[in-house]
């Protein structure tokens, strides 16, 4: 560990200062509704509340929503350390019932409220306030370290994208990217005792396809057997659970021995017998369905279907669009190869919308998780870090083509209630974990 300068002390107001940048509405998805204004704002905010961040790093805009801070270390032939988080909220149903207005930023009973305190403005903060508070201890990282920022992340915009493509036009490959994800959680799963600092060592692909037929249109008193409208819901049928094959990833195998030390009795044997046989595990996370299937393939959910103009008007064609989440090890290609073999109906089109194929696992037997793990240990001593395998989608997938070690991990405690307000309400982070979070973030970038 580098020791440099005089002992960090830790600013007070992080709630505060949270508050405010709750009180901006940087709505990616109202966008049109809204301008370009509050992320304008959101960024002098930033300029105001971490003055030894914008004296001391580089500050790129990489388009109009991307910031990228350059913090030069003692090394520079090292390779860097990428920092990751997203300054844009999703919107909120103005119908909901808060217990305190969604970007009021109100303070209250120990808690910061509001859209974005969790995802994730809560965690671009405690970033920030550990380099703050490092640089005026007089502190220098060993190797370069690089916050990357983005606007637009919760609408699949380009910030993220354009931030990794200027590194790999600079040819810089990141020794470390962390990344939003997992969390410190309570009994991650049945019978495991204890809290897990959950980090995301792979992720899986976002995809969208969409299936569409054309049929005979014409009058709906006289139908045809199989109309647009009923081939499209046929195909949509035969997508079952089952369409995609289940393998355990190793990060899922290495999760569920870790699991194994903290669990008694039976559940040991169970968790023990599950990492020891990948496809048991696999056969067994398929049957409990849910999150625990979606760990180990390739989910298919229907989101929209399209047809028709009238009710008594047989639609001349119709189309359902389908939601997948490629698993690790599979392909957007193969993927479609076997939607078109379950579909079996060479006149249902299967068109790409959207691809994002899935990373690859980074390790967890190297330097990088070992910070990590470091981390966690000051932040969450409790705590025993555990890799898994994110199934939403974040910007540091654009990182995973070229960067080895690339990890999702916020460090905050969230209970499964607070877990379910992430675009939802009375979305809200615990006073105490942004200091918690800020020790991480400190604990890391001393370690590097």
């Amino acid at each position: 560990m580098i020791d440099q300068g005089e002992p960090t002390t830790v600013r007070d107001g992080a709630a505060e200062r949270l508050s405010r940048m709750i009180q901006i509405p940087t709505v990616s998805a109202e966008l049109d509704e809204r301008g370009i204004e509050p992320f304008e704002r959101f960024v002098v905010l930033l300029a105001e509340l971490y003055p030894r961040v914008h004296e001391h790093l580089e500050r790129e805009r990489i388009t109009d929503f991307g910031l990228l801070f350059h913090w030069r270390g003692i090394d520079a032939a090292a390779d860097p350390a990428v920092l990751m988080a997203h300054y844009d909220v999703v919107p909120v149903d103005e119908s909901d019932a808060w217990t305190h207005p969604p970007f009021a930023g109100r303070i209250a009973d120990g808690y910061v409220y509001g859209r974005g305190t969790l995802d994730d403005k809560g965690p671009l903060l405690v970033v920030l306030e550990a380099v703050e508070n490092l640089l005026a201890a007089g502190f220098t990282p060993a190797r370069d370290v690089f916050l990357s920022f983005g606007g637009n992340e919760e609408t699949f915009g380009d910030a993220g994208l354009r931030i990794s493509e200027v590194f790999e036009e600079r040819g810089i490959t990141p020794w470390l990217v962390l990344d939003e994800g997992g969390a410190v959680v309570d009994a991650p799963l049945p019978f495991v005792r204890g809290t897990a600092a959950m980090v995301g060592v792979g992720e899986k692909g976002a995809t969208t396809v969409r299936l569409s037929a054309r049929g005979q249109g014409g009058h709906a008193s006289a139908p045809p057997s199989l109309t647009a409208v009923g081939r499209v819901a046929r195909a949509v049928q035969r997508l079952t659970p089952t369409t995609f094959p289940a393998r355990t990833p190793a990060g899922v195998t290495r999760m569920l021995g870790l699991f194994a030390e903290r669990s008694r009795g039976p559940a040991r044997l169970l968790y023990r017998t599950l990492a020891a046989s990948p496809p048991l595990a696999a056969r067994v996370f398929s049957l409990l369905g849910g999150e625990p299937a979606a760990l180990v393939r390739t989910t298919v959910a229907p989101t929209m279907l399209a047809g028709g103009t009238a009710a008594n008007v047989l639609p001349s064609q119709a189309s359902a669009t389908i939601n997948l989440r490629i698993a690790l090890g599979e392909s957007v290609a193969s993927t479609v190869r076997r939607i078109r073999r379950r579909i079996r109906d060479r006149r249902v089109e299967v068109t790409v919308l959207d691809a994002g194929e899935p990373s690859p696992e980074s390790a967890t037997d190297n330097a990088q998780f070992a910070c990590i793990e470091r981390a966690v240990g000051r932040s969450h001593p409790d705590a025993r870090t555990v890799p898994y395998v994110m199934m939403a989608a974040t910007d540091s997938r654009h990182f995973h083509r070229f960067t080895p070690a690339t990890y999702r991990f916020a460090p905050l405690a969230m209970s499964a209630e607070l877990r379910a307000t992430i675009h939802g309400v009375d979305e809200r982070v615990a006073v105490s974990e942004l200091a918690r979070g800020e020790i991480f973030h400190r604990t890391l970038l001393q370690s590097l």
